[in-house]
């Protein structure tokens, strides 16, 4: 009666087993008929997930991969097709492949048979061959992350599918399978402005540290490091970095200009003159550094030194519209404490004085002039041409300024 039994069993065993292997198989075949059946296929894998007999065979869990795969795949074919496509439900797709796959690797490493010896890995290299397509072809991880960030603006979403794009070449068994090209370091570019856009500011700022050296877009790296750690309230960090930005690309007078600002704005010029001295010594022909020493000698009263330093901004670059409005400001200054002098004069000595400064005044228009010529724009420009119109009675051409203002 017990052979009975157990005979009973274990015809019982095997057609459990047969039957979720018979769920694997069809759930293989839904999902590569010619118009597969993704759903009814993940309806059958799900019943081999549930039994213990199957729930832990490699063979289950790269058969769940390969439905998520031959579905992206589909979409592929209906884009060459030039057919419009989802590429969310594409990437998603791809992201619940990759999980599946991932299991299936880690238990196709440790099969054994009857007695307890290793059994070779059935899976494994059809496993590495579709993760490495993953990362290799943009049209997979980095179109759906793209999509996340720029179509949907879907920040998080797009942080969790650049990083996945990132995790393929830290996977042991894909180190020697796929490199960290232009398009790895450009994921990681884009997976801090995802991070900056969802708020992660720790985040951004971790990744751009990271990508400092990595040769990739270096300028706005910088920019955008400064950027976070002014959000983030660290000044010894933004001072850092814009000193680092300044030593590794003097050629990017960006770096210097927010340096000094910040030197100036807290009084220390010192440190102001201290880095545009170093400046000009790197290059000495680059006009912008020679307007930043104008406006910090200015800042100090001298302005002697400052118009030097303008005049030599204008010898470098004649089309620089601010060195040409700066110069013009001092000249109004000049004027003004020709007037302020006198105002506690003689009648004949203050009128001799408005005389004067009337002169001086006019002789600022040609500077504010060339200024709105080269930058029409700025409208600082005009607006000082119109103070200037009005302090000198020109009516006509007060009244045609105040037209372009506005007024």
């Amino acid at each position: 009666m017990r052979k009975v039994i157990v005979s009973l069993f274990l015809i019982l065993s095997v057609s459990v087993v047969f039957a979720q292997k018979k769920n694997v198989r069809k759930a293989k075949n839904l999902s590569l008929m010619e118009t597969p059946d993704f759903k009814g296929a993940r309806e059958a894998i799900a019943a081999a997930f549930e039994d213990p007999t199957t729930a832990n065979l490699p063979e289950t869990w790269h058969v769940a991969g390969m439905i998520g795969y031959k579905e992206n795949e589909n979409y592929y074919k209906d884009l060459a097709l030039g057919k419009t496509i989802d590429f969310v439900k594409k990437g998603e797709a791809i992201v619940e492949s990759f999980d599946y796959f991932m299991k299936a690797y880690e238990l196709d490493q440790n099969q054994v048979d009857k007695k307890g010896r290793p059994v070779k890995p059935k899976f494994s290299e059809d496993i590495v061959s579709k993760i490495k397509e993953y990362y290799n072809e943009k049209h997979n991880l980095f179109y759906y992350a793209a999509t996340l960030f720029d179509e949907k603006k879907d920040f998080e979403g797009a942080i969790k599918a650049f990083e996945l794009y990132m995790k393929i070449p830290e996977i042991p068994f894909m180190k020697d399978q796929v490199t960290k090209d232009s398009t790895y370091y450009q994921v990681k570019y884009y997976t801090a402005l995802a991070a900056r856009n969802a708020g992660q500011y720790e985040k951004a700022i971790a990744l751009h540290e990271d990508l400092k050296d990595d040769n990739y877009e270096t300028f706005y790296v910088y920019q955008l490091l400064y950027d976070e750690y002014v959000h983030e309230s660290d000044t010894v960090n933004f001072v850092k970095t814009l000193k680092e930005g300044f030593e590794k690309m003097p050629q990017e007078p960006w770096f210097i200009q927010n340096l000094i600002n910040y030197y100036l704005l807290n009084n220390h010029i010192e440190e102001s003159k201290f880095y545009i001295s170093k400046a000009i010594e790197l290059l000495p022909n680059e006009a912008v550094y020679h307007y930043v020493n104008a406006k910090i000698e200015e800042a100090e009263g001298n302005n002697d030194k400052a118009r030097a330093s303008y005049d030599k901004t204008l010898e470098l670059d004649s089309t620089y519209a601010d060195a040409y409005a700066s110069i013009g400001a001092l000249v109004i200054d000049e004027a003004q404490k020709i007037l302020d002098d006198a105002s506690y004069k003689s009648d004949r000595e203050f009128n001799a004085a408005k005389v004067k400064s009337n002169q001086v005044f006019k002789s600022a228009l040609t500077y504010f002039l060339k200024a709105a010529e080269l930058n029409p724009e700025e409208l600082a420009y005009k607006r000082n041409l119109r103070q200037l119109y009005y302090r000198l009675d020109m009516s006509k051409e007060l009244e045609a300024i105040e037209k372009e203002l506005g007024y």
